[in-house]
């Protein structure tokens, strides 16, 4: 195991996770002997995006868990990226499923095994897409904090390949899996970034023991699904600029667009 990527000395918990663990089959070939993370986008690593946005707003604690290629990742970006100026270097640290347990444990397993390292309240956002005008705003960092929510979701607009959405969001800002008896509730496409709280990712609404030591594989949106049920998952609307770069044809898109 490589549990030496829990550090000996004492830091600061990570206030952000990339996921970054994923084959990304469907961008093959590009992703045959690059992590989809590392592909160029407008000039910069795909990863590199989020990573600079939550530099910006002071989230320079973060956390990357890596699968397929894993290697490249710390090779590419090291233990402190620096942005350079006005932004602050980014302080990395590597979640190595592909050397723990020779495969990625997805969205859920990989935050369990990551819940060492985590705050208490952190930022999740996959390395696959592209949200340049996102902020990871410390206000709404706050406002998560202070409520009773698990997870707060951020929603677009359904694209071309996800016409009927994922969840529902009502009026009140509360998400649900289904729209129920009320037809007239908006359904929209989870961004894949989130704030998320630690208790999610315990009792009882997951069994993975802190860690993961076993490397259970498993899915978020069961645990959403699960807290969205008793009311406790919040939204909001998401209208900037967002890709989910899941085909050569759409990085091509995106690359094609001057900044």
């Amino acid at each position: 195991m490589s549990d030496a990527v829990y550090p000996n000395t004492p830091r600061p918990p990570a206030q952000a996770m990339l996921l970054a663990a994923g084959r990304g089959k469907r961008m093959r070939p590009l992703t045959d002997h690059t992590p989809k993370p590392l592909l160029q986008v407008q000039g910069r690593p795909l990863l590199e995006w989020p990573m600079r946005a939550l530099a910006s707003q002071g989230f320079t604690e973060v956390l990357v868990n890596t699968g397929w290629l894993g290697e490249q990742l710390p090779a590419w970006f090291g233990d402190r990226y620096a942005h350079g100026q006005p932004l602050p270097a980014s302080a990395l640290r590597y979640s190595r499923e592909e050397i723990d347990f020779g495969e990625a444990l997805e969205t859920a397993g990989g935050i369990a095994r990551a819940l060492p390292q985590l705050a208490d309240t952190f930022w999740l956002a996959a390395g696959d897409v592209y949200a340049p005008d996102f902020v990871f705003s410390r206000a709404a960092y706050a406002h998560f904090e202070a409520s009773q929510a698990l997870a707060h979701l951020w929603l677009v607009p359904n694209p071309e390949h996800n016409p009927a959405g994922d969840f529902a969001l009502d009026p009140h800002g509360v998400l649900h899996d289904t729209a129920r008896e009320d037809d007239s509730l908006p359904r929209y496409t989870y961004s894949t970034i989130a704030l998320l709280r630690r208790e999610l990712f315990q009792p009882p609404w997951c069994a993975i023991p802190p860690g993961n030591p076993q490397g259970v594989v498993a899915a978020l949106a069961p645990l959403l699904r699960a807290a969205m049920a008793q009311g406790r998952v919040t939204g909001s609307l998401y209208n900037g600029s967002w890709t989910d770069v899941g085909t050569p044809e759409r990085l091509a898109a995106i690359n094609s667009k001057a900044r």
